[in-house]
């Protein structure tokens, strides 16, 4: 058996084509990612790759639904996500396939 603590991968991704990883594979990404009430991130796209989420704790909005604990929700490729985080939030979220630098910021013209 492998013991590895989530604090010691990048932002809470441990599965996927990058280092640290406890699995190195280009064929998905696994993260357990936590987001504080009010932090930001710019509406986004990912290009090549499908996003399957799973809300473990808080609440958020994000393509204009609100979510709470439980609920799984997808971003495909080539759609915009814009999370507001309404409370602290613990997200599951499952990628694939696994590319380094497929996240691109888009501006209120692009979407």
């Amino acid at each position: 058996m492998k013991v590895v603590k989530l604090s010691a991968m990048e932002r809470g991704w441990f599965v996927g084509d990058f280092e640290p990883s406890v699995l190195r594979t280009s064929l998905f990404e696994v993260g357990f990612l936590s987001h504080s009430k009010g932090e930001h991130w710019a509406p986004h796209i990912h290009k090549l790759a499908d996003e399957y989420n799973l809300l473990v704790e808080g609440k958020m909005e994000i393509c204009g639904e609100t979510l709470h604990p439980g609920d799984i929700f997808v971003i495909e490729k080539n759609q915009v996500a814009d999370p507001i985080f309404l409370e602290d939030c613990k997200v599951v979220v499952v990628k694939m396939p696994s590319v380094l630098g497929d996240k691109y910021e888009v501006t209120e013209g692009e979407e």
